[in-house]
């Protein structure tokens, strides 16, 4: 089947030579320049979107949450930065940033846990902070922080799950995707099975085209037009691929995945293997039971669960593959 499949590729391949070497029809000339879909293959692997590198070097963000919380006050503080952060290689972004970071850091607590939270801005705009995981009122909680000023309030964390934060300052898509947004795990009160645990944070960055090595800043226009550069899980595109997550087999994954958008739907799947559960919103009730692929909305967090059957190679992507194609992708390697 492999010989089969690499003649079938390499056809595909030398037909598509041919035809690009060919003069334009007229169809093709009324399309006006028109961009053809490429025909390398980037991975010798079904759902390759990216280049699959080694696990010897870690990737640039680890996925792996903090442990579970100790004390019933968990105290978090954020300072607001302008940051330069690398997208993709090469490509350097004006972000701004929790703690220096896109996402921000992982926050874990556990059902029932008080929240003490302090947001410092020295960022040069105003910005603000918005919980998902909490419920207070907005117009005295999520306001606005001028430059050099902080704020400061509490909240419970009664439901569980993962649950996305964010600046909600106006216009909030453009605080999104400029980089501030994170997770935040609740754990129910009763411990989880153990697990490898890890968080993917699902986002997008639309960039001013611009030819030159100077980093890149946030296209309005683009955003509005829903039409990202870069679709990442946790701000660099790809970096999963080229340096695969080691993993064992039959051993029980639970990921976090979190869509912080600011636009566009994801559609979380496991190439070569299927979810045991999948609690939507980290709803306890009724778990999803035996399923491929599971949309997580904008906005919106789940949580699966997953034992790889055999040694091999694993991509993970949104089945929104020209999102995938834009970075979304990482690779699970399964070793026995």
């Amino acid at each position: 089947m492999l010989v089969r499949h690499t003649r079938f590729a390499l056809a595909i391949a030398f037909l598509s030579a041919c035809k690009s070497n060919a003069p334009p029809s007229s169809s093709q000339a009324n399309r006006g320049g028109s961009q053809a879909p490429p025909t390398v293959i980037p991975a010798d692997v079904s759902h390759g979107e990216a280049r699959i590198g080694t696990a010897v070097d870690s990737a640039p963000v680890d996925p792996t949450p903090p442990p579970r919380a100790r004390e019933h006050l968990v105290h978090v503080r954020f300072e607001i930065h302008d940051t330069l952060i690398e997208v993709s290689k090469g490509v350097r972004y004006h972000a701004w940033s929790f703690q220096g970071r896109v996402p921000g850091p992982i926050v874990r607590v556990t059902q029932g846990d008080s929240v003490d939270f302090t947001l410092v801005n020295h960022g040069t705009i105003p910005h603000s902070m918005d919980f998902h995981a909490a419920q207070i009122a907005p117009n005295k909680y999520y306001i606005n922080v001028t430059p050099n000023d902080s704020l400061h309030y509490r909240f419970v964390a009664e439901v569980p799950g993962v649950f996305m934060y964010h600046c909600g300052t106006a216009p909030v898509a453009a605080h999104i995707a400029n980089g501030m947004y994170g997770a935040l795990i609740v754990d129910p009160r009763a411990p989880r099975p153990p697990a490898r645990e890890m968080v993917f944070v699902q986002s997008e960055f639309y960039m001013v085209p611009d030819t030159t090595s100077q980093p890149r800043s946030l296209s309005w226009d683009r955003l509005l037009s829903l039409a990202p550069d870069f679709v990442t899980f946790n701000g660099r595109s790809s970096q999963y691929a080229t340096h695969p997550i080691r993993v064992k087999v039959n051993e029980l994954l639970r990921l976090y995945v979190v869509n912080a958008g600011p636009n566009r739907f994801s559609s979380f799947h496991v190439v070569g293997g299927i979810f045991e559960r999948v609690f939507v919103d980290g709803s306890q009730a009724s778990p999803l039971v035996g399923v491929q692929t599971v949309s997580v909305p904008v906005g919106g967090g789940s949580i699966f669960e997953i034992r790889l059957k055999q040694p091999g190679e694993y991509p993970f992507v949104t089945h929104a593959f020209a999102d995938a194609t834009k970075g979304a992708v990482g690779v699970f390697k399964a070793e026995p």
